[in-house]
């Protein structure tokens, strides 16, 4: 159901129609928002200093009029509320025309106008006597604090109001360049001419809009409903932090190495040089073990020569011991 976005009347003369106005379309395009893919939180809109890119808060953010490149007029919200018309809440008619004479690249944004209470009868005379009269209505109104010129058309039941540009915004064909006016100068032949209205006239049928449709937009809604249908849908999540392999490993080799330490029992002394892992520690046990065989033959010599010195210590000892029993001896038998 459209919304009333204005109330007030048509104005002719001594004649006022009042009216409601509601807007004649609605839009139907396909609309994409902007999403973190990550979660798929929308992206929003954020305002910034394009020269140094930082942050402008809501207050420190002022309108200006460039009136030269990089040069700015700066204008209070005062000031623009004072400068805008007046609204008078009233379709003001300032003349009929012929239709054709009224481009339709004047043509902007569409409206219905329909009667307020007690205002049917006046509406549908002035419906009729523009329908009679071929016309429609030059008018002016003011629409959300702005000024339009706009055209007043009957079309069938109902009054459409027809915002218009204003002449300086539709752009000059001597800006472009384009053939000149009549066969002769833009070199068309009558054969060419006569062959090309046979083409129009075949292609040419009463218009329908609604034999016409947005493609395009047909086509994202069907695949958007396959997606649906498939259960290939995203919905708003928290970013997880990625996870690292390398420090998981580490943590689950430390707790075997911990619990096979753990194994060993207490007071029990670790032989050889500790590994930080089972491999480690089984290279630490045949290091140990190697290290132990290469030192053998060098603790056997070692003993081997101690055992030597000290049977050379014994066999001299026993050597002084029985000299000096005989040199006893022998001065026992002189003093005899």
């Amino acid at each position: 159901m459209a919304h009333m976005i204005w109330k007030g009347a048509i104005s002719f003369g001594l004649v006022h129609v009042p009216v409601q106005l509601y807007p004649a379309t609605q839009s139907e395009k396909v609309g994409f928002n902007l999403l973190d893919r990550r979660t798929i939180d929308p992206i929003g809109y954020k305002q910034i200093n394009k020269r140094t890119g930082k942050d402008v808060t809501r207050e420190n953010i002022v309108r200006g009029f460039e009136y030269e490149k990089d040069h700015y007029v700066v204008l209070s919200d005062d000031e623009i509320r004072a400068a805008n018309p007046e609204s008078t809440q009233t379709v003001d008619i300032l003349a009929f025309v012929d239709a054709p004479d009224i481009s339709f690249l004047y043509l902007d944004t569409p409206y219905f106008l329909t009667p307020d209470r007690k205002g049917e009868k006046v509406y549908a005379l002035l419906r009729e006597a523009m329908k009679a009269s071929a016309k429609i209505g030059v008018a002016s109104v003011v629409l959300h604090n702005k000024q339009h010129l706009a055209a007043l058309i009957p079309l069938g039941s109902v009054l459409a109001l027809n915002t218009l540009r204003w002449a300086d915004e539709v752009r000059s064909l001597d800006e472009f360049k384009l053939p000149p006016d009549g066969m002769k100068a833009a070199g068309v032949s009558a054969k060419e001419l006569e062959m090309a209205r046979k083409l129009i006239d075949d292609m040419s049928e009463t218009w329908d809009p609604a034999q016409y449709h947005d493609t395009f937009r047909d086509d994202i809604m069907a695949l958007v409903e396959r997606k649906i249908r498939a259960g290939k849908t995203e919905e708003i999540t928290d970013v997880e932090a990625p996870r690292e392999s390398r420090k998981s490993a580490d943590i689950l080799d430390l707790s075997d190495l911990l619990k096979r330490s753990l194994g060993r029992g207490k007071g029990k002394p670790a032989t050889g040089r500790k590994r930080a892992t089972d491999d480690d520690d089984g290279k630490a046990d045949a290091a140990t073990e190697a290290d132990e065989e290469a030192a053998a033959p060098a603790r056997k010599k070692s003993r081997a020569t101690g055992t030597a010195r000290s049977r050379s210590g014994s066999s001299s000892g026993s050597a002084r011991a029985t000299t000096k029993t005989t040199a006893t001896a022998r001065k026992r038998r002189a003093a005899a």
